[in-house]
């Protein structure tokens, strides 16, 4: 009877012991999750965008004639004063090639205008010859007017020596107006392949004894940004050469942000400026929102409405040295900002029925929560009202966790 009972009580032993483990197995265990806090912290919420620097008043020098541009020789980003650096020497435009006709009929001109220049001449002798009569009268009556002339004779021969000399001076007129023309009639028979080409000049005689070089002085002073024309080359007026700012005072940030972010962004609000090569942030004001927008596609193809916003930087130049006309940054504006919010992470906020909510822990198990949110920028939400600050949130909430979940950290 001993072993019976001995062998009985093992085998209610091992059903006990077996029992137990599959209740064990079988039994529902917590749902692992990942657990946040709601703190108390410094919050903003920012609009971030891709932006680019530019000079606000830039000048590009352009060539206020037709001419030929000499080659440039200053370089890029090469300091200039206002009205005195020379950035550039035009030179004046070079005839254009006469054909045959253009030739024959110049040609005949300047035939003509010498046939008029001799013309002139002779005109003036002739006309020197009648002074010269003119004066030998007048002094003959001169002589004889206390004995035979009369005084009406001598007033006559005074007007005819005037009228002599007025003849003189016409005929001597006649001949300079002749030969400007004939100057004139010559030059039209100057070709550009009578120029000789730059590189047979004079050396250190260009500027001075072949051609008058027109200097082109810089209009402000500051840095030249591009070269625009680099060689030598003939230019038509209004081409542009090179332009030329003031990085160190005049730079300011352009971002192109999309419409419905530029409704939030105000004149005055503060901006944090990353990722433009520097050690260190630096800090800008948005100085105005252009009120024109404009459509813009991006890298995928779809179709955006920007508007651009200005900003300044209010960091001291020394801080930001490096950057010039164009260069890309990342800018945040900064729309909301609490120095000592009640946060928590984005990721433990849900919709249910439209509301916000979240599931805070209270002895082990999810407690479903309404709250109201103020602000969200992507990473923490401000919460108005339904937390206080050190509660245990779930993050990431799935669909296998419900109000009453029995949950433990992952």
């Amino acid at each position: 009877m001993t072993k019976k009972n001995s062998r009985t009580h093992i085998m209610i032993a091992i059903g006990i012991v077996l029992l137990l483990g599959l209740t064990y197995a079988f039994w529902p265990q917590p749902l692992r999750v990942d657990i946040g806090e709601a703190t108390l912290a410094p919050m903003v919420v920012t609009i971030d965008e891709e932006a680019k620097t530019r000079v606000h008043d830039a000048y590009i020098v352009s060539a206020p004639i037709a001419g030929r541009l000499l080659r440039v020789d200053v370089e890029a980003g090469e300091k200039v004063v206002s009205g005195e650096t020379v950035i550039a020497n035009l030179l004046p435009a070079p005839p254009a090639a006469l054909d045959a006709r253009s030739r024959e009929q110049a040609e005949a001109s300047v035939e003509a205008a010498m046939a008029a220049l001799r013309l002139a001449r002779s005109q003036l002798n002739a006309a020197l010859a009648d002074q010269d009569l003119a004066e030998a009268q007048f002094n003959r009556y001169q002589e004889l007017a206390p004995l035979a002339a009369t005084q009406e004779r001598v007033d006559q021969a005074t007007r005819e020596v005037r009228a002599a000399n007025a003849a003189v001076d016409t005929a001597k007129s006649a001949i300079s107006v002749r030969e400007a023309e004939l100057a004139r009639a010559r030059a039209q028979l100057i070709s550009f392949s009578e120029t000789p080409p730059l590189g047979q000049m004079p050396e250190g005689d260009i500027d001075a004894d072949y051609l008058d070089a027109i200097p082109l002085t810089a209009p402000i002073s500051g840095q030249i940004l591009r070269i625009i024309q680099k060689s030598e080359m003939t230019l038509q007026a209004g081409t542009p050469i090179l332009e030329i700012g003031d990085v160190s005072n005049d730079l300011e940030i352009v971002a192109e942000l999309l419409s419905i972010d530029a409704v939030q962004v105000n004149a005055g609000q503060r901006v944090i400026i990353d990722n433009w090569g520097g050690a260190h942030t630096l800090e800008g004001v948005v100085q105005r929102v252009e009120p024109w927008g404009f459509t813009k596609f991006s890298a995928l193809g779809v179709e955006e409405q920007r508007v651009n916003a200005i900003i300044q930087f209010t960091n001291p130049l020394g801080e930001r040295d490096g950057l010039g006309h164009g260069f890309r940054v990342e800018t945040r504006i900064v729309v909301w900002e609490d120095k000592n919010a009640l946060t928590v992470p984005s990721a433990a906020l849900f919709r249910d029925d439209g509301d916000w909510a979240v599931f805070t822990i209270t002895n082990g198990r999810a407690e479903l929560t309404s709250v109201k949110v103020a602000r969200n920028n992507g990473v923490s939400a401000a919460i108005e009202s339904g937390l206080a600050a050190g509660q245990k949130l779930v993050l990431y909430p799935g669909p296998g966790i419900n109000d009453g979940t029995r949950i433990a950290q992952r």
